[in-house]
């Protein structure tokens, strides 16, 4: 990957999460949205927007929903932001990377805390 295309991908998130946090209204998108990370491909035509949602299956699925049909949004926001050529057309997709790493760390102080067990006794 490029450093052009690695501080594009920064830009981007860096803007939507601001543009999610400050101007969105939807109600699907109330609840706790991180912007994770964006990959834009390397022709520039199309962003993959990663984005951690806290809450119940449900919830997620309607966030995903919400972002998806914001996008032309989030997409003329960024044209009027950003000085580029062509904004890339962006889709959202969700990443239970932070939830994974809660269940492993979870999962580790499971162990840590039998082991203390087993040791005391």
């Amino acid at each position: 990957m490029t450093r052009r295309i690695e501080r594009l991908n920064e830009l981007i998130r860096e803007e939507i999460s601001e543009l999610l946090h400050r101007q969105v209204k939807d109600p699907r998108l109330g609840g706790f949205l991180t912007v994770t990370r964006v990959t834009v491909s390397p022709d520039l035509r199309h962003a993959k927007v990663f984005v951690s949602i806290m809450g119940t299956e449900g919830e997620k699925k309607e966030a995903v929903e919400g972002l998806a049909s914001a996008s032309s949004f989030f997409q003329r926001k960024l044209r009027e932001r950003l000085s580029l050529r062509r904004v890339p057309q962006l889709s959202f997709h969700k990443d239970d990377s932070i939830e994974r790493g809660a269940h492993v760390l979870h999962l580790i102080r499971e162990v840590a805390a039998n082991e203390v067990a087993e040791e005391t006794e």
